[in-house]
């Protein structure tokens, strides 16, 4: 069985693509890896947000930092 063309375009896997699936209690869902990665992020920023040193601007300072020390 295969997605529709209409579906497959509006989620940019026209010309194919990747897709992970998740095996969910009552359901199978399809996601791209885009919206795999864009919901890691998310969830990095929300676990991150407020923690002191967690961004990647506070880790590639600290690198820096390091860097100049040697």
């Amino acid at each position: 069985m295969g997605l529709p063309a209409d579906d497959r375009k509006r989620h940019g896997l026209a010309q194919g693509g990747e897709v992970l699936v998740e095996d969910t209690d009552d359901a199978i869902v399809l996601r791209t890896l885009d919206q795999v990665v864009a919901r890691a992020q998310a969830t990095s920023r929300r676990i991150a947000e407020g923690q002191p040193g967690a961004s990647v601007d506070d880790f590639l300072a600290e690198r820096q930092r390091e860097a100049d020390a040697e």
